[in-house]
C-alpha cells in the first residue's frame, strides 16, 4: 500500500475512517490482505485516495476518500472486500471503529526543507 498524503480534489467528498487495534495474528497475511484491499479500492468507481498508518503496538488509522455515499456503499458490498473484512473481524482485530463523514472544507500546508 502506498504511504504518504493522498492527492485530493476540492471538497466536498466523503471519507471512511477505519480505526483498529490489531491483535498480532497473521502479520504476513494481514499485510498481503491490506495491499490487496488498497489495490481493489483504487479500482472502484468513486475512489479518490487513501492514507494509512499503524504504530508498533498495532493501533492503526486508515482513511479512504470517496466521491459520494453510493461509492462507499459499493465498496462496502464488494464481494472480496466483504470476505476480507469478515475474516479480519474474526482473526485480526481486538477492536475497530468505522466512521463515515462528508468533508466540507480542507486545507493544507507544505514545507519543503
Amino acid at each position: 500500500m502506498s504511504g504518504g498524503f493522498a492527492s485530493m480534489p476540492a471538497p466536498p467528498y466523503w471519507t471512511v475512517t477505519f480505526t483498529s487495534q490489531r491483535n498480532g495474528e497473521g502479520a504476513d497475511a494481514y499485510a498481503d490482505a491490506a495491499a490487496r484491499m488498497f489495490e481493489l479500492a483504487a479500482a472502484q468507481p468513486g475512489f479518490l485516495g487513501m492514507e494509512s498508518v499503524r504504530d508498533a503496538d498495532g493501533f492503526g488509522i486508515t482513511l479512504s476518500y470517496w466521491t459520494d455515499e453510493d461509492a462507499i456503499a459499493a465498496w462496502r458490498d464488494h464481494a472480496e472486500h466483504r470476505a476480507t473484512r469478515e475474516f479480519g473481524r474474526a482473526h485480526w482485530y481486538d477492536h475497530f471503529e468505522v466512521r463515515i463523514a462528508r468533508v466540507e472544507r480542507a486545507y493544507s500546508r507544505r514545507t519543503d526543507r
